[in-house]
């Protein structure tokens, strides 16, 4: 039996990225009554603290803490995700599968180069994913991936946008989280391996109570520029339409 469409999908490219990113924004969207989801490219497995096998229980309990309605995690290598055409493929495949009307990619520049690869490697995967004729023609040799993409439907997301937290750009606009704020951290809290005081990788991470800290200082600033608590920023690449200018929200001052 298939699912139900997805109405917001978010890819990552490690598990505990949306949460840090944009998970307020998924709670939200799942308290609307929306269905969620959140695509993991690797398994975490070159993480300093914690296995991969730790950081799956982790990401499942952060799901549920999410509402999210699906969650899987691709085995695209940690710290080698990379822009090949089979790697596409498999996201262009989730991509069929899901049907997500929205999709939420990192930003396309950052300080981790899985994360701006991942950001590049979506969006074409998507392109690819609304193509009528992929797999259906001589000019791209065969294989086991390709065939199964080509059994699905073509299908292409209305929209495209960009969690732009950990990058320093002017948002185009941000999503006012601040109900969601205290389980957004509770769903990053998820992961004990990673954010639990612990000797290993301690000058590499902060305490849990300076990762509060440092979360509600950005999501407090984010909201600072709308008028509200707390925000997670997003960017979008084409022009904004607006009918009324009287339904335009935020005040100018």
């Amino acid at each position: 039996m298939t699912s139900a469409p997805l109405d917001v999908l978010a890819i990552a490219a490690h598990r505990d990225d949306v949460e840090q990113t944009c998970g307020g924004t998924l709670l939200k969207m799942a308290a609307l009554g929306h269905r969620t989801g959140i695509l993991d490219l690797t398994q975490g497995e070159m993480g300093t603290r914690g296995t991969a096998d730790d950081r799956a229980r982790e990401a499942t309990e952060a799901a549920r803490i999410l509402g999210v309605s699906y969650r899987r995690a691709l085995e695209i290598p940690d710290g080698r995700v990379e822009n090949t055409f089979e790697n596409k493929l498999k996201v262009a495949r989730v991509i069929r599968e899901q049907k997500p009307r929205v999709v939420i990619l990192p930003y396309w520049q950052g300080r981790h180069p899985d994360h701006y690869t991942c950001s590049t490697l979506g969006y074409e995967a998507i392109f690819l994913a609304g193509l009528t004729k992929l797999g259906h023609t001589e000019t791209i040799p065969a294989s086991e991936e390709l065939s199964a993409v080509s059994a699905l439907a073509p299908h292409r997301p209305f929209k495209i946008v960009y969690a732009s937290l950990y990058y320093d750009v002017r948002p185009t606009f941000v999503v006012d989280i601040t109900d969601q704020f205290e389980r957004r951290f509770d769903a990053l809290m998820a992961y004990k391996s990673q954010y639990e005081d612990q000797q290993t990788g301690s000058g590499l991470f902060p305490q849990r109570a300076e990762i509060r800290q440092r979360l509600e200082a950005m999501a407090s600033f984010y909201g600072l520029l709308a008028g509200v608590r707390y925000a997670e920023p997003f960017v979008q690449k084409e022009v904004g339409l607006v009918d009324d200018l009287l339904d335009l929200p935020v005040k100018s001052l």
